[in-house]
């Protein structure tokens, strides 16, 4: 009787112990049964009543999977005989291909931008900022204060490109703080900065146009690029950042131009008003719209933070992005662009169409943080914090390397550079420090498309403790014995 061998091969499988249910087990195993044939097609199963009995169940949970798999197409009923097997399962379940989908070409190219790191946090990650020194119960109260209180259209569907409250709060901030000038309806709230720069690069260039980018540069900003099919050319950085007459004289024109002019990423440059003002002119005699990522500009630590290039551009061809990842903490993410005039609306249905706004109770507590004072606060807390940090990373590597490891960088933002001799490989070194001594140690060549790429690593020091710091350097110190 098949009834029995059905039976047979449920009986002792279904176990009283298990955190799934009875009926998510006799499922799953007549399932996997059906799928690699040890209930053939057309193989009529047992009654519900007669298998309930068998395997001691309520006749109510076989029943309830019969339905499901009869649902689900792995069944079929005859009228008056019973429920059967469905044909062509096993087919279905074996016809493996015989090789595997592949990426495209498009995607393994993203892929392949640089190393994968292997740990995004802990000495020496770059761009990480001190969360124990975060505002955190000031700001949950803020945050609470807006949940309990939030409207009830904040819970729907938004098209307004962010809160009009932290738009106001931050065309405000932008303009006295970075020299940004802005309207609040060229602000655009955006889900973290990249999500930003994949916008721009989509929405602002077609697959195959030119862009150039600083070099070494941001790697977030090559993956977005490279995300959108755009032909990258490096435009190398010199004391005084972008070298705007090398790429006018020796790169193709431009559809897009990246860069980091108030705090070059990574390698620190300011870039001066006559380059700025170059920079503006080229753009305009291409046609080109120049990105400006102004993301750790804050933390200037000899002087006041540099005004933006944007609030130079009479010819509206800058678009400015910021973010908070790193003034308040990555896991806001919260970014933020301010477009030209004729953006605006378009800007606005991408944001709709691709991504969807939300999160406006977390938007109108980070306005209240700004507008209140507690943001600005809050930088320059960190501002003397991460300063103070610096100089201990710099002072136990002195004492512990001397000049074996030369530092350059540091006048602002959050991480210096170690310079390395050009003949080591920085990347394979950098996995080892991370294997064997539990250090973040991001790659300079990893930043670079030109060969042969500068050689080094970007030591991130806000998000360590100052007592941690000489440690740590120490444990970079083993690492290089040897080396050379």
């Amino acid at each position: 009787m098949a009834g029995e061998w059905v039976a047979e091969l449920l009986v002792g499988r279904i176990l009283r112990t298990e955190p799934a249910s009875l009926s998510r087990q006799l499922y799953t195993l007549l399932r996997a049964a059906m799928l690699d044939g040890r209930l053939p097609a057309d193989t009529r199963l047992p009654s519900s009543r007669w298998l309930a009995k068998e395997l001691g169940l309520a006749r109510n949970t076989v029943l309830e999977v019969y339905e499901q798999l009869l649902a689900e197409g792995y069944l079929r009923a005859r009228r008056g005989a019973g429920s059967f097997v469905e044909a062509g399962l096993l087919r279905a379940a074996s016809a493996a291909p015989r090789r595997a989908p592949a990426l495209s070409q498009r995607g393994q190219t993203l892929i392949d931008c640089g190393p994968t790191p292997l740990a995004l946090d802990g000495a020496f990650a770059p761009g990480v900022p001190a969360l124990s020194a975060f505002p955190r119960q000031r700001w949950q109260r803020a945050l609470n204060r807006h949940l309990r209180h939030a409207p009830a259209h904040w819970l729907g569907y938004q098209a307004q490109g962010g809160l009009p409250a932290l738009r106001e709060a931050l065309a405000a901030y932008l303009g006295q703080s970075r020299g940004v000038r802005c309207q609040p309806e060229q602000l655009l709230i955006t889900g973290g900065a990249q999500q930003a720069l994949d916008w721009l690069a989509r929405l602002l260039a077609d697959v195959g146009d030119v862009a150039w980018m600083e070099d070494p540069g941001y790697l977030g900003a090559r993956s977005a690029l490279t995300a959108a099919g755009l032909q990258l050319h490096p435009a190398p950085v010199d004391a005084s950042g972008l070298d705007v007459a090398y790429a006018q004289a020796q790169l193709p024109a431009p559809r897009l131009i990246y860069v980091t002019p108030s705090h070059q990423y990574p390698g620190g440059a300011v870039m001066p008003l006559a380059r700025r003002q170059a920079l503006l002119a080229c753009a305009e005699a291409h046609g080109a719209w120049i990105i400006e990522d102004d993301y750790d500009s804050e933390f200037r630590y000899a002087s006041q933070p540099v005004a933006a290039l944007q609030g130079l551009a009479d010819s509206a061809r800058v678009i400015y992005l910021g973010t908070l990842s790193k003034v308040m903490c990555p896991a806001l993410r919260l970014a933020y662009l301010v477009v030209p005039e004729s953006l605006i609306d378009a800007f606005r249905r991408a944001s709709w169409h691709l991504a969807r706004e939300g999160h406006y109770p977390t938007q109108a507590a980070l306005a209240d943080f700004i507008s209140s004072g507690e943001l600005a606060r809050h930088i320059r807390r960190m501002r003397e914090l991460y300063e103070s940090r610096q100089q201990a990373l710099r002072q136990a590597v002195t004492q512990q390397l001397g000049a074996a490891l030369p530092l350059s960088g540091g006048e602002a933002g959050m991480h210096v550079l170690a310079h390395l001799p050009a003949e080591i490989d920085d990347v394979a070194l950098a996995r080892r420090g991370w294997l064997e001594q539990q250090l973040v140690l991001r790659p300079l060549s990893s930043h670079s498309l030109r060969t042969p790429a500068p050689r080094g690593w970007l030591l991130g020091y806000a998000g360590v403790e100052e007592s941690a710091m000489a440690p740590a350097v120490a444990r970079m110190a083993r690492l290089l014995e040897g080396v050379w």
